[in-house]
């Protein structure tokens, strides 16, 4: 069965969550060599729910230390570049204990946190 199948048949069964956005691993949101700790885990954790509750459905909340960095998809961009919507995000980031709240204007894409990575390391994978 591919993933298609497995979606078409929770849609026919009814699961509210048949077309939800596929989700890697918390610790891939944790920037490179910074350790990935219980506390950072929770922090992104927490703030990709608060990201859920305020209607986002396609996201990540990149941790760079005392910087939240968050990515929302191209199509969702536009309800997240408001006065309010950033008053709200620097609220709950801040909350979560990160010093700094940023929105990346390029949006919400898979392995971002790789562009830092060296060439020679990216050949090696």
């Amino acid at each position: 069965m591919t993933k298609a199948d497995i979606r078409e048949l929770a849609r026919q069964a009814g699961l509210r969550v048949w077309d939800k956005p596929a989700s890697a691993c918390l610790s891939s949101r944790i920037e490179y060599g910074r350790p990935v700790t219980p506390e950072a885990l929770l922090q992104v954790e927490r703030g990709e729910d608060a990201l859920r509750a305020l209607g986002f459905r396609q996201f990540r909340v990149r941790h760079h230390g005392e910087i939240a960095r968050i990515e929302i998809a191209r199509e969702e961009l536009h309800k997240a570049m408001t006065t309010e919507m950033a008053r709200e995000f620097t609220r709950i980031f801040k909350e979560l204990g990160f010093t700094y709240v940023t929105l990346d204007l390029e949006g919400f894409r898979s392995g971002s946190m790789n562009a830092l990575l060296p060439l020679e390391v990216l050949k090696a994978r």
